[in-house]
């Protein structure tokens, strides 16, 4: 089977710290030619693969800010549907923009849908449900008004996250882009009112709102902020933690980090919000939470969590392996239909 993996073009494929669509895009990618498929991965042209790469957008426009961004996605999508001969099936992982040439190809195409960043963007898939193949990454995250082939949840490689079933840090830990709708403000207010320490780690996608909710309360030994971190000390900033802190304030499509966080033995205590129901089961692998004030209460039960249970279940449903699988199978169920 000849598979066209369309990646965003953001960030390199794999990223080098931030980038979720680019990371689960990889992951696929190098798992599907461990299988044995002839997968040709359209990303930026300083992307690392097993694949064959093609790459026309020298690197990502987040990582160089004098790409253009409208400029170079045209190019970068347009250069994979004028080569959709070669393949037995497109993968778009980009987002909709890509549906607009699926009409022009006789190659199917299936669409991971990641998330909808708001719902003026349905419009488009609506356009071309039913003419192309959308995958979801979640129950929650599905539209009513489209039709799903699947849902298949994001995997994980279980060999980068070490298992530690005694974290040695004693802290709480944030691991997210600081922003509204990620919660850092709620995790400064919980870990706060429970007296413990708490670590932030990610990338600050809105300056104003870690200059008003997290930098006022930076103090060693108390709020630490240490910025973006990559492979090199996530497993180890992961293991340690007595928990990861995850109060969203959106119906969150996945959450990458709430898996990786289980895979390593921490549990999560989240809102129980979009898909963390999917991930969490309540009292089993975490806690699934309404308010801060609940948080806080359950900082203090957190220990009742069997870390050696948060880390099978990780390996039960979120493997990469399984995730290649489940695409597998869906591929041979489109180009067979």
């Amino acid at each position: 089977m000849k598979v066209a993996m369309l990646s965003p073009i953001a960030w390199r494929t794999p990223p080098v710290h931030y980038g979720p669509w680019e990371l689960v895009t990889s992951l696929l990618t190098e798992e599907l030619v461990r299988h044995g498929l002839d997968v040709t991965l359209f990303a930026t042209a300083n992307s690392l693969t097993g694949a064959k790469l093609r790459g026309v957008s020298p690197k990502g426009y987040e990582e160089d800010r004098s790409i253009d961004a409208k400029v170079w996605e045209c190019m970068h999508i347009s250069e994979c549907f004028e080569h959709a001969g070669e393949f037995d099936i497109i993968h778009n992982q980009f987002d909709f923009l890509p549906l607009t040439y699926s009409r022009l190809v006789r190659t199917p195409v299936v669409t991971t849908i990641h998330g909808f960043s708001s719902s003026e963007i349905l419009p488009v898939y609506k356009k071309y449900n039913g003419h192309t193949h959308y995958v979801s990454i979640s129950n929650a995250d599905r539209s009513p008004g489209l039709t799903y082939i699947s849902t298949i949840y994001h995997g994980i490689d279980l060999e980068k996250f070490t298992f530690n079933p005694v974290p040695e840090g004693d802290y709480l830990l944030f691991y997210g882009r600081i922003h509204h709708d990620k919660g850092a403000k709620e995790a400064v207010e919980i870990a706060r009112q429970a007296g413990r320490r708490l670590i932030i780690a990610g990338i600050v996608q809105d300056e104003n709102y870690f200059n008003q909710y997290v930098k006022p309360y930076l103090k060693e030994g108390q709020v630490e902020y240490i910025g973006s971190i990559g492979d090199d000390k996530r497993d180890e900033l992961l293991g340690n933690a007595n928990a990861l802190l995850h109060p969203i304030n959106f119906n969150e499509p996945f959450g990458l980090s709430v898996i990786e966080a289980m895979a390593c033995g921490t549990p999560v205590i989240a809102f129980k919000k979009g898909s963390m129901p999917e991930l969490i089961t309540d009292s089993v692998n975490g806690f699934l939470t309404r308010t801060t004030g609940e948080a806080i209460q359950k900082v203090n039960e957190i220990d009742s969590i069997s870390r050696q249970m948060c880390r099978n279940i990780v390996a039960d449903k979120f493997s990469k392996q399984r995730m290649a699988q489940q695409y597998i199978q869906t591929y041979e169920k489109i180009i067979n239909a």
